[in-house]
């Protein structure tokens, strides 16, 4: 098989012991260098901290890996390589190629390794003007197919949150907030919309993913929507006004599909003297030592 996945995460899933997958887009495309490594190996420290195994995910030199030894690690943070999503792993490992994955292709990479607890900063979805340029994240479609817990600071708020809990529902992938009724907005700890079911402990998450195997319910996702700390989110008014300058930016300098939202986020950290970047953390470290957690009351059967 193709997949490589190292000793300490397989000696850990055989032994039923806790382990929760790591993204590495956030340690590749998502933080400057070298912040990007510091942050890559404090997260995983997180993990063990809470009694888990961390197993960041990626594709080095056409390999996909579950599992990376701190040289790996150092690779992804340091080489410039590309973002790679679930539809891109055949051509990945075709090619040879590195990549860090999206929440797309770590959930799946992580699935087939026999994880199921993953940790990340925010899910993609639905973006805005679907109507016209029928742009959706692949998080989603691949979501309603891999059973997979995801924990998460919901969406980013650059996307269009309702039609993105919408589209969630249409594909019959469970969403549920942590210790709150609304769902949250990535940088923000209230998109300003509600969710349906709302669980309060890692017991809970447990027994939610318990029932979906004893149900045999289809294979798809669970979404823990955790929010950022309101202490440590983006002040909702300074968010409000970039986003606002950085939609109209946008529109007027014609940037359109894939390009949108790195657009739109490079505009929010710059706009925001790098506010929306230490939201960004809090949330990613919030939800791993949520996730930790989870996998540990999974972990106990």
């Amino acid at each position: 098989m193709v997949l490589v996945v190292s000793e300490e995460v397989r000696k850990a899933i055989g032994a039923r012991r806790p382990v929760v997958a790591l993204e590495s887009t956030i340690i590749a495309h998502g933080l400057p260098r070298p912040r990007n490594l510091e942050v890559a190996l404090e997260l995983e420290e997180a993990v063990r901290r809470e009694g888990a195994v961390p197993a960041t995910v990626a594709v080095l030199d056409g390999r996909p890996r579950v599992g990376l030894d701190q040289e790996e690690v150092e690779r992804i943070a340091n080489e410039g390589i590309r973002k790679l999503g679930h539809r891109d792993l055949p051509l990945a490992v075709a090619a040879g190629v590195s990549g860090a994955t999206t929440v797309s292709a770590t959930a799946r990479l992580a699935a087939l390794a026999g994880i199921r607890v993953f940790a990340t900063g925010g899910l993609g979805g639905v973006h805005r003007e679907w109507t016209v340029t029928q742009d959706e994240s692949a998080d989603l479609g691949l979501l309603a197919r891999t059973r997979i817990t995801v924990v998460c600071a919901g969406v980013k708020s650059i996307l269009d949150v309702p039609a993105t809990l919408q589209r969630l529902e249409t594909l019959g992938v469970a969403v549920a907030g942590y210790g709150t009724n609304r769902f949250p907005g990535f940088y923000l700890a209230d998109s300003g919309h509600p969710v349906d079911w709302r669980l309060d402990t890692p017991e809970q998450v447990a027994a939610v993913m318990r029932a979906q195997d004893a149900l045999d319910a289809p294979e798809s996702a669970l979404v823990v929507a955790n929010p950022v700390p309101e202490a440590e989110q983006l002040d909702p008014a300074l968010h409000a006004r970039v986003l606002a300058d950085a939609l109209r930016a946008c529109a007027e300098q014609g940037v359109t599909g894939q390009a949108v939202t790195p657009f739109l986020l490079d505009h929010l950290v710059r706009h925001t003297d790098g506010a929306s970047l230490q939201a960004n953390l809090a949330a990613v470290r919030g939800n791993v030592r949520l996730a930790a957690r989870i996998a540990t009351e999974w972990a106990r059967g």
